[in-house]
This record gives C-alpha cells, structure tokens and sequence, in this order.
C-alpha cells in the first residue's frame, strides 16, 4: 500500500502560539521550564491533527524554538567559541546569544532558506573545527511521541546540505573537507534512535536541487554509504526540494536508501525519466501538494502522477506527500476568520493539506469510489476558480501588454541626477537615514486592533497614528538624523499594507507564517488582476512632511517583494503578476512625487530571493525583475530621489542586475557580516549611491558610537565619501524605543566622527 507522508509541519501554533512563549522568555516573564511546557504543547497538537489526518509518516524533529539549521549546529557542537561557556554546554541563552546575540557578543549571521522568505542561522566552520554530539533534541522528541502512542518519523537537516550551507571563517578551508569529522555525530544520532523505536529517518538535503560541482556531488555518495550502513532497522528517506534534480539526479538515485523524496510542485523534472532510473529497492516519496502556497490541490491531476507511479513501481514503493515541508504556510483555514466564503473556499492551509495527501493516497489504495466525495468537491473548488469573474479584469491586461521600453527608463544618467538631487535636496556628507519602520509598541498593536474590532473610531486611531508619527519625527530630529521617515505606524506589514490597498489581493486576519525566528508575517493573497483604485501613502507622507524642515522619504515596498512576500495566483505567470503590481506601484510613486516628496524609496528585500536556485534559469527571471523595480521607479523627474533596500543575501551573483535597478542610493544588510556584502558592490565599481547597514537591527543589543565608526571606516576604506549613506541594516519595527534611540544616537555620532575625519582625508574618492 502506498504511504501518507508528511515532511514537517508548522511550528507556530494556529495563533502564534510559539512566538509569545518565546518573547515572554525573552523578556524574563516565563522560565525555561514554561517555555519548553509552551513547546511541548504546540507539538503535542501537531502529532495529534497529523495522526487523526491519516498521515502514516509524521515528522518529528521538524519543530524548532529559533530555527532548524540552528538546532543541528546546536545537535553537533557547532558553536562559535565566542559563545561557549567554561563547561562547554549549549545552555538554552547561549543558543539565543547565536541567533539575537548579546550585548557583548553579535550575532551569528543570517540569510534565506533557497528561495523562500524563510531565515536561517548561518553555520560557521573555524580552522580546526571539531564536532561532538552536544544536544539530544532529535532523540527526546521522538521519545516525546511515542510516550503520546504517536509513532514518528525523525526529521534531521542531511550533513551535506549542513555543510555547504555554513561559511568558513578563512577562504582556504572547504566545508566539505569537514564531512569525516561531522559524520561520526550524524551516526551516533540515528543509533539512538534506532535503539529507542525509530524505523525512519527522513534525510533532507535540499542543495541536491542546486548547481553542484564536481568535488561536490561525491560528497553525497560518501556521507550515505556510511550512514546506511548504521544499524539495518533504520530505513533512511532523502528529501529534496524547491527544484529539481536534473544533472544530480543521478547522484540521487545512486544513493544507498530506502527512498527519495522529489519535489514535483517546483520541480520540472520529467516523473518517467525518475522513474526509469530508480533503483529497484527504492522507493519514491511524490511531493504533490504545494507546502508553499495556500491553493487547494487539484487532486485530479496529482492523482495521475500518483497513478502512474504506482502503476511503474507499484503502491508498496511509492509514498505521497507535499512538495516540501508545510512549515512555509499558515497553521489552519478553520481559525481564519477575514476571508469571504468562495475565496475561502479555495484554500487549504497546512492541516488541510494533510487531508488532500491522505485522500490522494487513499484514492490509489481503495480506488477513486472510496474518495469520491472528496472528488467531486474538489471538481466544483477548481471549476469556480476558473470561471469567478472576481479573478479577471480586462483593463489591467490592456494596460499590462501596453507597456514599453521608454517607461522602464529615468530621463537621466545617475550622474546628471546626482549633481540635481544633491542641489534639490542639499545633504551633508554622510547622510544618515533610517530603513523606513519604526517600533511597533504594545500600545500601536493595541490600537490597531482595537480599531479592526471597533473599539476604536476611525478618528480616533487616525489622532493615535497622528499622535506616533509626530512622536517619531521628533526623535528622529532630536537625535540628528538627516533623512526621516514618517515611522509607518499605519501599517501592519511593510506587504500586507499594500495588499489591504489593491484590489485583487485580500489579506487575512489569521494566515501567518514563520520569517525567523519568532518574527512571523501574514502573507496577503493575489487571487486575481490587481489594480491600484487610490493613493495609498500621500497622505501620511504629507502629514510627516508638515511635521519637519528635513525631507521625509516616502516609503514603498517594490513589485518583486510584493510578489515573492504574498501567496500567488497559480494560474498565470508570476512575470505577468509583477508587471500588474509595478504599474499600480508606479501610480503611487507619481502621485508622492506630485506631492513634494523628494526621495522615494522602494524597498526590494525580496529581489534576490526570487532567483531561480539554477544559474541557467537566472537571466529570464532577473530580465522580468528589473525590469518591473524599473517600471516602478522610472517614471520620475531627474531630482527626485529613488532609493531601495535589500538585506541578507549574497549579491556577487547579481550585482550587474541590481545596477541595471539604477537606483539613486541603495542600502544593504552588512553588519553580520562585518561588511563583506559590500565586496560585490567595490568589485562591481558600482556607480549609484550606497548605505551599507552599520547597526543590526535583528539583535537586541546596543551596537556602541566606535563600533558603528569601525564599520563605516571600514566601508570608507573601499567606497568614496560622497558615495556613502549612513544606516541600519533594515527597519526598526520589532526594536523598542529605547534601544533604537541610543543606537541611532551611536550612528549619528559615529557619522559625524567619519565626517571630520574624511574633511582632511578621502580615502578611496
């Protein structure tokens, strides 16, 4: 009989369950004790929904306090020394002290998961490095379960994937090379649980689905030869996913275990062809069901790829599941309460789709007739989406088909903009800023969401906003900064917004997903043509305007954030959707810049996070990409001022594309990394202006005025004076008041140091 399977669930809890047990530990309102009894509850409920399901296969292991890279740094000692206690334990601080940091230490830098807005904690790798078995997570969890009658499948992160998803400290030391010493801990860890009942263990080694090298791939072969051979109980699943396989397939298929797990939502890679080559003792685990967006399944057409699996290696070799874990999606339609009844209709979120995997497997054990009802319903969802006259609007297209090149260009080269803006606008040397939010108090949430219940007027939230914006604009004055921002009090999420704003898109009130780690967002939904009906931010940037001599920015999200940031429509291309977002996008920028606003910014935190994870596919995508920030950005006059921003990614791929955006200045995450980001930038000899991020805004901790002089000598070393901004890595929504002020007070002055200094020196103009 075939399997139901799952990889990994969310582990948020439906209500955010998880994110306040953390933060009250945080902040010293609940022990450690009541913060694992949090934990615990959250997967208990978990395991439960997932048995009830019907899933034969459920994860455990998959659940995470921060992140699951984390947790297998943690699981093999793979602690940076600045963290390490006398003793060399792994207390539960000093893994936070590796995530948020502390105020005598920073934090571990972090970066996407692939391509989604997932987060995770970079692993790092020291000359010399050791590993030991230091945590036994993956074994207590397991116990957790069974101890529940819940039998699970173990999940850990494959040690391949973990080393080529780590850093070294110095370029002469191959992760890879490290693979012998890590295995030893990997085997340890499947013989406990081996010994303590575990029959699978579910491998997930997503960098199967990259471009892999030749030193590369081997590594593969050699990590499984040895960890097949650990005890004959165990059955190992590789999971791959977010691709396909293409040329590794080989290297997959070759591996000593009992199954591969392929992703054939985002994966193109052709089921015959897989099919043809797997190995007579494998079995193949089919990811049919999106894990990544919130769209019910069309069972019909996953039932024919599930048919002729089954009907090529029959039902016992074939196991059904989603296309990766549905960590990347909200908890539960049933406590969504925002959405009208057909749009909700055409939903599933994660414990619904547990129900499409066990129908689709039931179908191929008992035949359709036992799963008929569930058939036909899903028929009549897909009929409706379809034929919903809500999804199509004509004039959107015409206007979409009808833009051409002179719309994606700006009158002028940066050059003859720069000496208009800096007579337009007038800066000192080393502007400072700020990325745009400000915090997001207990007393703004409650607001917001007394006025969402009604609790509160309409004229009173606006004096409230009003209220906080000034406040904001007077500290930003107080402590010296050069360019404000209004604070964006007014909104929620820096996408959802927008989402509340154009028609096509709806949010929701309950649909949230984990970001990193306890930072979660509500992904709006494009269910169809999208379309701008009204100004959107004019009227806050005015009122902020009026508050201040200093220019204030207006602060939008780009088209290619907005769209990787929101669950898509499926049913075109998502090109064409970012095409219809520009234009609505561009709308907003002409409307700011008829209001007297000077700079402009429009965020694009997402640009490098829509890559294709295969080089080949690289140049259409990043075509389409530019081309919409342009299609936004471009329609100005040559004084005013575009800005964006971007933050944890590498650029060096792509920094002859984020050129070709030719914005006016644009500012990236570089404090984890102590600047190294800014090498693609230096080596490129990019032309525009840039504000490297010199305070990071994801750790509590107060960054001091010579540290933030250190980094921005450092940048001064390699970019001109009059190149470079002064300002956080990104917004200070989640930051408090207090911090955010002494920190931004350490940047000014830090800014106002390097200006006297670069007065006699100009290093690098």
């Amino acid at each position: 009989m075939a399997l139901a399977s799952n990889l990994g669930f969310p582990r948020i809890g439906p209500r955010r369950e998880l994110k306040r047990a953390v933060e009250r530990y945080w902040k010293g309102k609940i022990s450690a004790d009541e913060l694992h009894a949090a934990a615990r509850a959250i997967r208990r409920d978990n395991w439960t929904w997932q048995k009830q399901a019907g899933i034969e296969h459920i994860p455990c292991n998959d659940f995470s306090l921060y992140d699951h890279v984390l947790d297998t740094a943690a699981l093999v000692g793979a602690v940076p020394s600045r963290y390490q206690a006398g003793d060399g334990t792994i207390s539960l601080d000093t893994y936070f002290a590796m995530a948020r940091g502390r105020q005598d230490v920073p934090a571990m830098e972090m970066t996407k998961w692939f391509d989604t807005n997932y987060h995770y904690i970079v692993p790092e790798f020291a000359n010399g490095q050791t590993f030991r078995p230091a945590s036994t997570k993956p074994l207590d969890e397991f116990r957790e379960a069974k101890e529940l009658g819940i039998h699970t499948r173990p999940v850990l992160l494959g040690p391949v994937s973990f080393l080529l998803l780590g850093k070294a400290e110095s370029e002469d030391l191959d992760p890879l090379a490290l693979l012998d010493d890590l295995l030893p801990v990997y085997e340890q860890v499947l013989r406990e649980l081996a010994a303590a009942g575990a029959d699978w263990i579910q491998l997930d080694e997503p960098c199967l689905v990259l471009d892999l090298n030749a030193a590369q791939k081997p590594a593969f072969e050699a990590a499984y030869r040895r960890l097949a051979n650990v005890s004959d109980r165990l059955k190992l699943l590789v999971a791959t996913y977010f691709g396909d396989l293409r040329d590794n397939l080989a290297t997959a298929v070759a591996l000593p275990v009992a199954a591969l797990h392929v992703d054939f939502v985002r994966g193109a890679d052709p089921l015959d062809d897989i099919l043809q080559k797997l190995p007579q003792e494998m079995s193949l685990s089919l990811g049919v069901v999106d894990g990544r967006n919130i769209w019910k399944n069309d069972l019909e057409r996953s039932l024919k790829v599930v048919r002729r699996a089954v009907d090529a290696l029959g039902s016992e070799r074939v196991i059904v599941g989603p296309s990766c874990s549905l960590l990347h999606g909200p908890v539960d339609i049933e406590v969504e309460t925002g959405l009208d009844e057909e749009l909700r209709g055409w939903l599933a979120f994660a414990r619904q789709k547990l129900a499409e995997i066990v129908t689709l497997t039931r179908a191929v054990n008992e035949g359709e007739g036992a799963v008929e009802t569930e058939l036909a319903a899903n028929r009549a969802v897909m009929a409706s989406r379809r034929t919903s006259p809500r999804i199509h609007n004509q004039a959107v297209k015409d206007r979409a088909a009808a833009v051409t090149g002179e719309m994606l260009a700006r009158q002028s080269g940066h050059a003859e903009r720069r000496d208009q803006q800096a007579r337009h606008i007038k800066l000192p040397l080393l502007p400072t800023t700020t990325i745009g939010s400000f915090p997001q108090t207990r007393d703004v949430r409650k607001a917001r969401a007394s006025a969402r219940a009604g609790t509160m007027s309409a004229q009173e939230y606006e004096r409230f906003l009003r209220a906080e914006t000034e406040q904001a604009v007077r500290i930003q004055e107080e402590i010296g900064l050069d360019v404000l921002v209004h604070g964006e009090f007014e909104r929620n999420d820096m996408v959802e917004y927008f989402g509340e704003h154009l028609s096509g898109f709806t949010p929701t009130s309950n649909g949230w997903v984990q970001s990193y780690g306890s930072r979660c967002v509500k992904p709006p939904i494009i269910y169809g043509d999208l379309q701008r009906t009204a100004p959107m931010t004019v009227d806050w940037w005015q009122y902020a305007q009026s508050l201040s001599k200093k220019p204030v920015k207006g602060m939008l999200t780009g088209p290619v954030t907005i769209l990787q940031w929101s669950f898509v429509r499926d049913d075109q291309s998502r090109a064409e959707t970012c095409r219809q977002i520009a234009l609505a996008m561009r709308d907003e920028v002409s409307d700011l810049e008829a209001a007297g606003c000077k700079i402009i910014q429009i965020d694009e935190p997402a640009i490098r996070e829509g890559l294709p994870l295969r080089r080949k596919d690289w140049d259409a995508y990043l075509k389409w990409a530019v081309d919409c920030f342009r299609l936004t950005s471009s329609g100005v006059r040559d004084e005013t001022q575009i800005h964006t921003h971007m933050c944890y990614a590498e650029f060096n791929d792509i920094i002859k594309s984020i050129g070709a955006m030719d914005a006016d200045v644009i500012s990236i995450e570089a404090t984890r990394s102590k600047m190294e980001l800014l090498d693609a930038f230096v080596a490129y000899q990019y032309p525009n202006q840039i504000g490297p991020g010199v305070y990071d805004i994801h750790s509590p901790r107060v960054p001091s005025a010579s540290e933030v002089s250190e980094l921005l000598g450092k940048a001064l070393a390699v970019l001109s004076p009059h190149q470079l901004w002064v300002n956080p890595d990104c917004g200070l929504k989640t930051r408090g008041w207090d911090e955010v002020k002494q920190s931004l007070t350490n940047m000014v002055a830090a800014a106002k140091e390097q200006r006297a200094r670069v007065g006699v020196e100009s290093p690098a103009d």
